[in-house]
């Protein structure tokens, strides 16, 4: 009996010592707080940056208006009229220059001179403006007089801008004209001068051979009043356009911001 509670009291001792000597146990790691600098973070997708190529960019260029501003044109003129009121027509040659400045791609004002000459024929029974036979007593009938006349006008034009070879416009214009006639009959020289208002209306068309040059066609009524009475001309005309050609530099006037 002894024996036996001996052996138990040993067997107590050595397990009080082995469990003295066992290393402590170690406790197991705690979650990671969101507050620790050691804890990875969530990665979040970065939002692009805007590169140049990308931003919106509303421009508005500016560029050389669509029709001239400044036109010069001169050519060839025919006229069919009747400044003596003899009841002929005299075919005249002449010619006419105009300087035209653009308001808008319908309107533009023009200044416009010209000048006819030739011979015109007047029956002697009634030779007026010229005297009837006296001291000037032609011999022939009808008789000729060397004419020449010229008109000064201003007015405007109306061009049609939708076509690209032809521009079609009408005009009309107000001014003034003189007539000057001379006739020599048996050594005699008469002269006859007189001048009044003239009134133009027609229209014609350019012939665009680039946007500096085109060729200009017209037919016109013509209205003189000289010696006191009116006259009703035809005039016919061919010549050069010269246009001025402004070529604006494109530059950036608007511009959006990108969005943040």
């Amino acid at each position: 009996m002894r024996r036996c509670l001996g052996v138990l009291a040993a067997v107590a001792v050595l397990c009080m010592l082995s469990g003295a000597q066992a290393p402590p146990s170690t406790p197991p790691p705690a979650p990671p707080s969101a507050s620790s600098p050691d804890s990875p973070q969530p990665s979040t997708p970065s939002a692009p940056e805007p590169s140049s190529s990308s931003v919106p960019v509303n421009s508005r260029r500016s560029t050389a208006p669509k029709y001239p501003r400044i036109e010069w044109s001169g050519g060839y003129s025919y006229g069919q009229t009747g400044f003596f009121n003899a009841g002929h027509w005299a075919g005249l040659n002449g010619w006419n220059a105009s300087f035209g400045l653009n308001a808008a791609t319908w309107l533009g004002f023009v200044v416009e001179g010209g000048e006819f000459f030739g011979t015109s024929k007047i029956p002697r029974n009634v030779p007026a403006p010229f005297p009837t036979c006296g001291r000037f007593c032609p011999l022939t009938d009808p008789f000729d007089v060397k004419t020449r006349e010229y008109d000064v006008l201003f007015g405007a034009q109306f061009p049609y801008r939708k076509y690209e070879r032809w521009t079609p416009f009408g005009e009309l214009m107000f001014g003034h004209g003189g007539v000057r006639g001379k006739a020599t009959a048996q050594g005699d020289t008469e002269v006859e001068v007189s001048s009044g208002m003239a009134l133009l209306t027609g229209g014609g068309a350019d012939y665009n051979i680039n946007r500096r040059f085109a060729v200009r066609f017209k037919a016109d009524y013509l209205q003189t009043r000289v010696f006191t009475q009116k006259q009703d001309n035809l005039r016919f005309s061919v010549g050069i356009v010269i246009r001025s050609v402004h070529k604006a530099k494109p530059r950036l006037e608007d511009e959006t911001q990108p969005e943040p």
